[in-house]
């Protein structure tokens, strides 16, 4: 007879984590803006991707969604929204002062920045909601190259599901569902 060990914290028939998440472009009308779904096992869900559709080939400014395969390298949520994530990925909290910069010619492009900030940046601190909930993935980062597009992230999505300057977006509420489900080194796959 063979013994199995139940590992410490974590209960029996617990479901396995997620390892993958794929983005794939739904079929659209002619007048319809570009619109993805994000498989998590079993489940859709609807998301938001870049105004400019799916590029293999993206590049700064031009509002494409990147295709290829990206960790979840960190999550930001901004306090007083909702409590901390439930997530094995590494989250902290939004400050006032967290910027992302998007400037090419700067020594910081495509990484995280304390403001107020010379070059361009973007404030991870909004009101629209957008970045309540923001995953950093590991697009352009290791390496980093200039002008290959910078800030592409998995976060909340407007309520009309509009589109986005190249990241992935999903309804806050499936977001805050899907964290827990998520392995460590989890990965978004975009084709």
């Amino acid at each position: 007879m063979v013994k199995t060990r139940s590992i410490p914290g974590k209960p029996k028939n617990a479901p396995a984590k997620l390892r993958r998440l794929i983005v794939t472009l739904q079929p659209k009308a002619a007048s319809q803006t570009p619109r993805g779904r994000l498989q998590a096992g079993a489940t859709i869900f609807p998301c938001a991707i870049g105004a400019a559709s799916l590029s293999r080939h993206k590049r700064e400014g031009d509002k494409a969604t990147p295709t290829g395969h990206f960790r979840l390298l960190e999550g930001f949520f901004k306090p007083g929204i909702g409590r901390r994530p439930k997530t094995l990925l590494p989250f902290r909290p939004i400050a006032k002062t967290l910027g992302w910069c998007e400037d090419p010619k700067a020594a910081a492009y495509n990484q995280l920045v304390h403001l107020p900030s010379r070059a361009g940046h973007e404030s991870l601190w909004r009101d629209d909601g957008i970045y309540d909930l923001v995953i950093v993935l590991d697009y352009n980062i290791y390496p980093r190259r200039r002008n290959l597009g910078s800030a592409i992230f998995l976060h909340c999505a407007r309520p009309d599901f509009a589109p986005t300057a190249g990241c992935i977006a999903l309804d806050a509420a499936d977001l805050r569902k899907l964290l827990p489900r998520l392995a460590r080194r989890a990965q978004l796959i975009v084709r």
